[in-house]
């Protein structure tokens, strides 16, 4: 699916002086969801799931702060807490740009923790949230921490030392799809992603666009994020959409879901086959399990 021109594009200032570009999309008429994306990746890499609701919704792309379209922001404020705020004043400004109407939040991993804190920290927002296969980590002595520590331990370490610069996006692509974690992500997905997150640079390259360090950072940071809310201490309806805990070799994330939607009593779905990138491996799925839990909630 190629990625549409934006119908309009805010730039909304944060309360650190962070500039966060947002852009619209879709059906101006239609019930307005926003939409983020994980550590590291950038939301137009995602097209091939949002992109299926562009008919019926309005839809508020955003990055980030240090992520995809978004100018560099101050690195000592790229945490989860700053996140969290952005993610609230991006709903904010959306509202007063394009008008007051129902909005529902989509939000994979990093950008589905910071929606979780604004909800809990804030205040709730939306008239519905999907929180799509968050890696969150539980206390000590819950029998998915370890797996979840290691995952996380291994992610830090990785994004620490990639690699960051390329000759042309058609490079990172390849680096994608031979990755265990990319090798299932539907046609056309790998460039797409790998355009969303690199910048030209002056020698005629490509590079990362969130910094490797930052990257690392976030990953580094869920270990001791301490998110494990029940589905009550939402005011409003939450699914909770992850990978498949059932496959051979599951992701720890996949599990780490399982045990949170049990233990906090979430409307729950894993989606058969797919990881913690489920949106990119599965992105029809994805968007059916959304549509459905929208409807059953009167979202319109």
């Amino acid at each position: 699916m190629r990625l549409p021109e934006p119908l309009a594009i805010i730039d909304v200032a944060t309360e650190d002086g962070a500039v966060i570009r947002v852009r619209r999309h879709g059906n101006p008429r239609g019930p307005r969801l926003i939409v983020s994306h994980g550590n590291g990746f950038a939301i137009d890499g995602y097209v091939a799931f949002w992109g299926r609701f562009l008919g019926d919704f309005e839809i508020v792309a955003f990055d980030a702060r240090n992520h995809g379209r978004n100018e560099a922001a101050d690195p000592p404020h790229h945490d989860y807490a700053h996140m969290a705020r952005d993610l609230d004043q991006v709903r904010d400004a959306a509202e007063a740009e394009f008008g007051r109407k129902p909005t529902a939040g989509l939000f994979h991993s990093m950008s589905a923790q910071a929606a979780m804190l604004a909800a809990l920290d804030i205040g709730w927002r939306f008239d519905a949230l999907v929180l799509l296969d968050p890696p969150n980590n539980p206390a000590e002595g819950h029998p998915a921490r370890a797996a979840m520590v290691k995952y996380l331990d291994m992610l830090v370490a990785w994004a620490a030392t990639r690699r960051d610069r390329f000759a042309d996006p058609a490079e990172l692509a390849r680096d994608y799809a031979a990755t265990r974690a990319g090798r299932n992500w539907a046609e056309g997905s790998h460039r797409q992603v790998a355009e969303a997150v690199l910048r030209p640079i002056g020698d005629g390259g490509w590079e990362l666009r969130c910094p490797r360090a930052l990257e690392a950072s976030m990953y580094a940071q869920g270990i001791t994020l301490d998110l494990w809310p029940p589905a009550s201490a939402f005011a409003g309806p939450v699914k909770l959409i992850a990978g498949d805990p059932e496959r051979e070799r599951p992701d720890a994330t996949a599990l780490s879901n399982r045990a949170l939607a049990r233990e906090g009593g979430y409307d729950y779905l894993a989606v058969p086959g797919t990881g913690h990138l489920l949106q990119l491996e599965a992105p029809a799925a994805c968007a059916d399990a959304v549509r459905a839990f929208l409807e059953e909630v009167g979202f319109k």
